[in-house]
């Protein structure tokens, strides 16, 4: 059984008999614990089950990327020092993480501690979210906000319950904002319930370190309105920041709330603003004018919150993770003192460390604080009586935590401070920053040059400019590099707020004239500002009538090359309408950026339609250009490649013996280059077993065995996985009008009947080809005369957005019309059928089958006898003449007295002969014996071995197949044209 991090008491049992780990076990096994552990513990549980963590795992993500000289890291170090001193000799871990769980610093009471402890718990740079190391100190107090205690068995990871821990969030003390985590780590039965004092204590110093990064004048305005609000007597409910005013806020509600703080600060005045948060809760905003003691004007931003809470206050955490699930603190017992931990004598040392002189620390309110009354203080677990526990929870509470909720004061406190041109220099640059997120999700969303050119267009406009043209290179928008793009360009987008500017529509070609903003952007790749277009001669003489209509509305200009790693593709020119302020030097640079996310997304995609359209003329190249002339049936055929990327569909139309047509139709595995080159192997070795004549079911188990032998040579095959394909394979015979088909993994065939009806023959399904060792079966169907024969690849009927049944009975839709030609039956099932935007490709062949008359074919069946030779040729001159073939009568007499001759020498009777009157004259000798005659050179003294090759000499072509019943010699001679 998997253990999930327990549930821990702190000693002893609990009430109902159970100790730690098996509340752990119990958990674990899904039963209701809710009374035997503390409600944060329990919920940190409940989360990482929910996150599918396991308590044995011990690989925890490492950030390499840490700042190692940051504010935080500059903040805590002499504060770290002095702990660790005062740890010395001791097993104290002392570690500072960032606000996402990274491990910044650590330190060790024991030297030789840090030797004998694994890499994550002793080397910088592991990080202990909640989301990776489940319930530790570290990712509780992130995830709770709040001073926590994690003891053995309450940890999630096994590796961690043989130690406990404290931690406490760090925050900033100007806006309140949570920058890391301060953690001791000690042995689990080394318990102090002063550690709670000297973590606080400790925090507080690496605040006030904080505070002293600030500027001189934002700590003077702050402790301006300290001092003021404490003159003023403010409520009891004040806080410092918005965490600490409301720390159950979600981090949108708060990024709400600082930005609104920000806009105040901006304004320059006294205001006031009300908005409700998502939980029912009403928000004033109130600015107040302060000035510091030298002269420093500023804005403070307070915050009163009204309404239901979601959560507790912010009293009320802290009690409830140091007291636990509202057992009254004096029933706890008593836990061992910290002799292992901390050497005799320091603890003293602890609760003066960096303790503010002549006061409170700056950005915290007056209050008690656990230590500060010289007994020790404790968090009321830890069963000394909660005194100091006590005194923390009333001073978070401005001693109001026995009022019930109903009754308590509006929570009320400050959220920031700033001078005015400082806060709205910061909301300008967190406007630009929202914009450049909001563009890196949609610039580049596609694949395509146009679409990716009009996302920079929608993402700039209206909060960069009124108006945006994109000019871009018409090799660009082909796919290929551009040799000048100076005299090669064309518009591309237009966008703007309204539509009724004179700007040149797209699709024109633009030429830029010497002195214009664009064409001096070209030239030196840089972005070219013209705060006043009224002033701008250059651009002024580029087109004086349709500038002239241009400057009665917009006045200002930054034109930003298009350039990705080292391609200039064109030039994008932003304009400004409505603000009545210019474009300045922070507008161009948010362009620059702009265009270059941009320009890399269009490079993208410049590059795919290029490679795309490599791909899709080496698969057309492979595929028929011209259907070879038969008589079995007429046909049609369309490739339609899919949006995304090429495939490998085939279909090929190949004329076989005896007036025969094979019909294939194929799709590869996969996309891109592999898939159309292996589609061009399958189709040669498909063509080349089918012109050997053999059966259907032959075929596909020759094309399956190729797919298995280019699987295992092709060195590229463990990159792009198994070479697979489907397939298949319909050979129909006009003298019968049947159609033997077998299919390989492949959807079977429609069929449409000359009245109309469509049907799809039941043929046995066969396995993909490449799968190997497994047998064909073939189906014989009887396909009227005028009827259609429709073979499809799945791009066509199979799509993510429609039901397969749905799409078939629109394929039956648009194929029930037999008056259709096979090319108006093509586009009829492309238009109605196929998906709007293909995603993956589609191949397909309509073919409408002939039937050869009975007076177009001549039969004599005939006995082993050799004195019936002459018969034969007379009556095949007779039935020559009968139809008008007196040109060919040399040639089928020495064709036929030779094939004859050999199946009555050779072969086994009975022999038939049959002669097709089709394009071409085909000769045909059968008989029962499987033994094929084949072409060699005779010698000078041999008296036979001629026949063949004079029939080769004669004849277009000849060869042999072979039937259930034997053989059939054919050979075939070309008629003139009429």
């Amino acid at each position: 059984m998997v253990r999930s991090g327990g549930e821990p008491m702190p000693t002893g049992r609990t009430a109902r008999g159970a100790g730690p780990v098996r509340t752990r076990e119990r958990f674990l096994q899904g039963e209701t614990i809710a009374a035997d552990v503390r409600s944060p513990i329990l919920g940190s549980w409940q989360r990482c089950r929910s996150l599918g963590l396991s308590p044995d795992q011990t690989d925890l993500p490492f950030r390499e990327d840490l700042d190692r000289d940051g504010r935080l890291v500059r903040a805590a170090v002499p504060v770290l020092d002095r702990l660790q001193s005062i740890f010395a000799g001791s097993q104290m871990n002392i570690s500072v993480a960032d606000a996402r769980g990274a491990v910044l610093l650590r330190r060790f009471g024991e030297a030789s501690l840090a030797r004998t402890l694994p890499a994550i718990q002793r080397v910088p740079g592991f990080v202990f979210a909640e989301q990776y190391a489940g319930t530790n100190g570290i990712g509780l107090a992130l995830a709770e906000r709040r001073l926590i205690r994690v003891r053995g068995a309450e940890h999630f990871a096994e590796r961690s319950q043989g130690s406990a821990c404290r931690a406490l969030p760090v925050r900033d003390p100007l806006n309140g904002r949570i920058e890391g985590v301060l953690c001791f780590g000690y042995p689990r039965g080394a318990e102090d319930p002063r550690l709670a004092a000297v973590l606080c204590r400790a925090a507080e110093a690496i605040e006030r370190r904080l505070l002293g990064q600030s500027s001189v004048r934002e700590r003077a305005l702050l402790r301006a309105y300290l001092e003021a609000r404490a003159e003023a007597a403010a409520g009891p409910h004040e806080r410092i920041g918005v965490d600490e005013l409301a720390p159950e806020l979600r981090p949108r509600d708060r990024a709400l709330l600082l930005e609104k703080a920000t806009q105040l600060i901006s304004a320059a005045h006294r205001a006031a603003v009300d908005f409700g948060l998502p939980d029912g809760r009403r928000v004033t905003l109130v600015s107040r004018p302060t000035t510091s003691a030298s002269g420093v004007e500023g804005i403070a931003v307070e915050a009163v919150l009204t309404g239901p809470s979601s959560g507790p206050t912010s009293a009320e955490p802290r009690r409830a993770v140091e007291a636990g699930a509202g057992a009254p603190p004096a029933a706890l017992p008593t836990l061992p003192t910290l002799s292992t931990v901390l050497p005799s004598g320091h603890g003293a040392d602890l609760l003066e460390l960096e303790r503010p002189s002549g006061g409170p620390m700056p950005g915290r309110l007056a209050g008690p604080v656990p230590g500060q009354d010289g007994r020790g203080g404790t968090d009321g677990a830890d069963g000394t009586g909660g005194t100091g526990g006590e005194r923390i929870a009333a001073a978070d509470a401005g001693g109001a935590t026995g009022l019930p909720a109903a009754s308590r004061p509006p929570a009320r406190g400050l959220v920031l401070v700033g001078e005015p041109y400082v806060g709205e220099y910061a909301l300008a640059a967190r406007h630009r920053l929202e914009l450049l997120s909001e563009a890196s999700v949609r610039i580049g969303t596609t694949l395509d040059v146009r679409r990716t050119a009009e996302e920079l267009a929608e993402t700039a406009i209206p909060r960069l400019a009124d108006f945006v043209t994109i000019d871009l290179a018409e090799a660009v928008l082909r796919g290929d590099k551009c040799a000048d793009p100076h005299s090669d360009l064309q518009r591309t987008v237009v966008r703007g707020i309204r539509d009724d500017l004179p700007f040149s529509p797209p699709g024109k070609r633009i030429d830029y004239g010497p002195t214009t903003p664009q064409l001096r952007c070209l030239t030196n790749g840089q972005a070219v500002l013209e705060p006043d277009l009224k002033a701008a001669a250059g651009w002024l003489a580029q087109d004086p009538e349709l500038t002239g209509q241009l400057l009665a509305t917009v006045h200002s200009l930054i034109t930003v090359p298009l350039v990705a790693r080292g391609v200039l593709l064109g030039v994008a020119s932003f304009y400004r309408s409505q603000d009545p302020a210019p474009f300045g030097d922070d507008d161009r640079s948010l362009a620059q950026e702009l265009a270059g996310r941009a320009a890399l997304s269009m490079d993208n995609a410049r590059r795919y339609t290029h490679e795309r359209a490599m791909v899709l003329a080496l698969q057309r190249s492979l595929l028929p250009h011209v259907l070879p002339d038969q008589d079995a049936v007429e046909v049609a055929h369309r490739y339609l490649p899919a949006e995304s990327d090429v495939g490998g569909d085939w279909y090929d139309v190949i004329p076989l013996s005896g007036s025969r047509v094979g019909l294939f139709v194929g799709d590869v595995v996969g996309h891109g280059m592999l898939s159309a080159a292996t589609m061009g192997r399958l189709r040669t070795a498909a063509r080349s077993f089918a012109e050997l004549d053999f059966p259907p079911d032959e075929v596909l188990a020759h094309l399956d065995n190729v797919v298995g032998r280019l699987d295992r040579e092709d060195p590229e095959a463990e990159d792009f996985g198994i070479i697979g394909a489907s397939c298949l394979y319909a050979v129909y015979d006009p003298t019968s009008q049947q159609c033997t088909m077998a299919r390989a993994g492949h959807p079977p065939p429609a069929l449409v009947h000359p009245d109309g009806t469509v049907s799809f023959p039941d043929l046995p399904a066969g396995p993909p080809l490449g799968l190997g060792g497994l047998p064909f079966e073939t189906a014989e169907v009887h396909v009227p005369e005028d009827s259609q024969l429709v073979l499809y690849t799945d791009g066509l009927i199979e799509d993510r957005h429609r039901d397969v049944d749905e799409v078939l009975d629109r394929l039956c839709g648009a194929l029930a019309h037999p008056e259709h030609t096979p090319e108006e039956a093509c586009q009829t099932v492309l238009d109605l059928v196929a998906p709007d935007h293909p995603y993956d490709d589609i191949a397909l062949l309509v073919a409408r089958t002939h039937a050869m008359g009975l007076d177009r074919i001549a039969t004599w069946d005939l006995v082993a006898d050799p004195a019936l030779v002459g018969e034969v040729r007379a009556g095949a001159v007779r039935k020559l003449a009968d139809w008008g073939l007196d040109d060919t009568v040399f040639a089928a007499e020495l064709i036929l007295s030779e094939l004859v001759t050999n199946a009555v020498r050779h072969g086994a009777g009975p022999i038939r002969v049959r002669l097709l009157h089709g394009h071409n004259l085909i000769c045909e000798v059968s008989d029962t014996s499987s033994t094929a005659p084949h072409l060699r050179r005779a010698a000078s003294t041999d008296e036979g071995g001629r026949g063949l090759f004079l029939v080769a000499q004669v004849s277009q072509s000849w060869g042999t197949r072979y039937t259930t019943q034997g053989k059939v010699i054919w050979a075939e001679c070309a008629l003139a044209a009429v």
